[in-house]
């Protein structure tokens, strides 16, 4: 991913009791040191069971796919950018900071993979969301049935990446889905 400094407008924060001030969200490609930060933010939707927690290798093994929010100097969001075959990559793991939700920071790391993803030549987005209406407004639509060929599909099932299995709504996938909905965007 590229280094790109992108602002984030309009964001909002209470410096002190009864006023209000404009700051900037930073997003940068996630580096190693950053891992324990994505953990935080992921704690709190795992144990409402909204994101899986992984294993910390497996964050560190995946972490040049995570672009994160910085506010401040403190890393306050986290998304990432799956690639699963030449066209079709999903969006996953996006976190953000309890205190940061509610004002564009996730709305900012989606945008920044979903423009990653066309950087990369990806026509094809795929989500596994409760938060339908945030992914709607960026064009997400509910997916049903297998969106790949079935040489495609051939070759995905062989994959040991469970958001692949998520994808191709596999049966053994289902326990680990927690009842969320497979979203779709075409770039």
């Amino acid at each position: 991913m590229r280094p790109v400094d992108c602002r984030g407008p309009g964001l909002q924060r209470s410096r002190t009791a009864g006023t209000v001030s404009r700051v900037s969200v930073t997003l940068r490609p996630a580096r190693t040191g950053d891992v324990r930060d994505i953990r935080r933010l992921v704690a709190p939707y795992a144990e409402r069971r909204i994101l899986i927690d992984k294993d910390p290798v497996a964050y560190y093994e995946g972490v040049q796919q995570f672009v994160v929010a910085e506010l401040d100097g403190k890393v306050v969001g986290c998304g990432a950018l799956h690639v699963f075959w030449e066209d079709v990559a999903e969006v996953r793991t996006v976190a953000v900071a309890e205190d940061a939700r509610g004002h564009g920071v996730g709305g900012m790391i989606v945008d920044r993979l979903i423009a990653d993803a066309r950087e990369l030549g990806v026509s094809r987005l795929f989500c596994l969301t409760f938060e339908t209406d945030f992914f709607a407004r960026h064009g997400f639509v509910l997916l049903d049935g297998n969106p790949v060929s079935p040489e495609v599909f051939s070759e995905l099932i062989r994959s040991y990446d469970e958001g692949t299995a998520e994808f191709l709504d596999l049966d053994r996938a289902k326990p680990n889905t927690l009842g969320n909905t497979r979203m779709w965007l075409e770039l």
